[in-house]
């Protein structure tokens, strides 16, 4: 089975983004010079770098609790983008960061 690992965005600056998802989301980054860093150790890692055009998948994440996520995300600065919603799997809701990358997250049914 294969299973994802990593993921990597483009971001319009690194420094403004690294400060949004430590706010939102807690996530602590790895440098890797002055245009890389990742987020590191969990199931899926995840890398970002400066472009111009910011493109990138829609990643996932998994919350315990999707109000408290919201709220972290809204204090941070992130613009909601689809309201907290139920489907199969369980309510979720997607965001879009300072660089305007799409994000959902999800509290599992």
């Amino acid at each position: 089975m294969i299973t994802p690992n990593y993921l990597e965005l483009t971001v319009r600056d690194l420094d403004e983004t690294k400060v949004f998802y430590g706010r939102a989301l807690g996530f602590d980054f790895t440098d890797y010079g002055p245009d890389y860093a990742a987020v590191e150790g969990g199931p899926v890692e995840i890398g970002m770098a400066p472009s111009a055009d910011a493109v990138a998948p829609l990643p996932v994440f998994e919350a315990d609790d999707l109000d408290v996520a919201l709220e972290a995300v809204v204090a941070a600065g992130g613009r909601v983008v689809r309201e907290p919603f139920a489907y199969p799997g369980g309510r979720r809701f997607h965001f879009l960061d300072p660089s305007d990358n799409e994000i959902a997250v999800y509290e599992p049914s």
